[in-house]
């Protein structure tokens, strides 16, 4: 397998590099330094809407999409080789993966044409922001467990409900959301998906407060929210396929827990006194970057795994869960291993750039390890769909939702 630029790929990387040396910031500190506001804040807000239009504008912002829709119907390798270019400068990021990732590609497999070419060419542009509304408080990562009321009413419907850990969603204006609307069914038959107006009467926004300080996403309550027919995705209980569809796509977009890696604990290692001699001396230090330094290696190997089924018109299956498992994992163990370095005095806010960055690892971290999948879901995944293992016990097989045993 030859992961090396073919002499076209080589000359689309060189017009990317090119363009993004012209208009973007060279990132300095990889992951550490945000010249654009807090993430979330109108500063930051502001800056992603102006990168996303200027890519928009020079036909950057959605490569594979069809032109008709804002895009340039460039392979998947060319919108890989785009992104690893992009990664190299410091631009503001999290605000449109959501919908432009998973949103955008439900919508073009299940809109109608006339609401393609109403909303994706906005959400392309940055004009409008999407979010993901499938976390409730009650189903966890077991988005078939939802609780959410989908009941119909003439052409409308009304949804009442809860959705939790929704990123984003306090400065959205659509979201696409999966509900239940037949309590009597299987619990993965009784669901319908539709697409949401996030400034429609009855929808509650409130913010969860983070420990990292920031509140990057959202508790949502739906009360007697209408939703009319025509903003349905799929068939009337063909919720489940539509979110499958949605998750897969997640695992591409927002599958990689990004931040401080093998090579920032290297470098730390190497100028950190441990008792008079340089961190690095230390055996168990170097073990554990030998480790994360494999780690990644895995990663970046699993990846191209990716790419050359991308290359060959293939779309990536749940291999693409081990990303998320062990990238959010590693990021957690790098953030220990920068604050306990520094003993007592790692517990302390600071505003140095390396040392943040380890407090961000550790505190975010954490919550990586859910969102988009808890490790324990994913690790099922990997078992049955990709190793072939026999499936976990199902108490709630057969049985319809209103049926199963809960807390309630």
């Amino acid at each position: 397998m030859n992961f090396n630029d073919t002499e076209q790929q080589a000359q689309f990387r060189t017009k990317c590099s090119a363009w993004l040396k012209d208009n973007a910031q060279l990132q300095t500190q990889t992951g550490n330094h945000n010249p654009h506001g807090k993430a979330g804040s109108q500063d930051f807000l502001d800056a992603a809407r102006t990168w996303q239009k200027k890519k928009f504008d020079a036909g950057w912002a959605m490569l594979h999409w069809p032109k008709i829709y804002g895009g340039l119907e460039a392979s998947p390798l060319e919108r890989i080789i785009w992104g690893q270019e992009e990664a190299k400068f410091n631009v503001p990021q999290g605000v449109y993966e959501i919908g432009l990732g998973m949103a955008g590609p439900v919508m073009m497999q299940y809109a109608t044409e006339q609401q393609k070419q109403r909303y994706l060419p906005p959400m392309a542009a940055g004009e409008e922001i999407w979010c993901q509304l499938f976390s409730e408080p009650s189903a966890g990562s077991d988005v078939a467990g939802l609780r959410s009321k989908a009941v119909q009413d003439g052409d409308d419907w009304i949804i009442n409900g809860q959705k939790v850990w929704t990123s984003g969603a306090q400065f959205c204006d659509y979201g696409i959301i999966v509900v239940r609307h037949d309590a009597n069914l299987d619990k993965h038959a009784g669901m319908t998906f539709f697409f949401v107006d996030m400034k429609s009467p009855g929808i509650d926004i409130k913010p969860i407060k983070q420990i990292t300080g920031g509140s990057s996403f959202n508790e949502v309550y739906f009360n007697d929210v209408r939703i009319p027919d025509s903003q349905r995705l799929g068939a009337v209980g063909d919720g489940w396929r539509v979110a499958i569809t949605t998750l897969m796509n997640e695992r591409l977009a927002v599958g990689d827990a990004t931040g401080a890696d093998a090579t920032e604990a290297f470098e730390w290692a190497q100028g950190q006194d441990d008792h008079g001699q340089a961190l690095i001396q230390n055996r168990a230090v170097r073990e554990s970057i030998a480790d994360w330094y494999c780690q990644a290696s895995g990663l970046r190997n699993t990846k191209l795994r990716t790419m050359s089924a991308l290359s060959r018109g293939d779309t990536p299956g749940p291999e693409a869960s081990i990303t998320k498992v062990v990238s959010a994992n590693k990021l957690q163990a790098i953030g220990n291993f920068g604050i306990d370095s520094l003993d007592m005095a790692g517990m302390l806010k600071t505003d140095l750039s390396d040392v943040h960055a380890f407090h961000n690892a550790w505190l975010g971290s954490a919550g990586l390890r859910i969102a988009g999948g808890t490790d324990e879901i994913l690790k099922n995944i990997i078992a049955e769909r990709v190793l072939g293992l026999p499936q976990d016990p199902r108490a709630d097989k057969g049985l319809a939702f209103k049926d199963i045993p809960s807390g309630k």
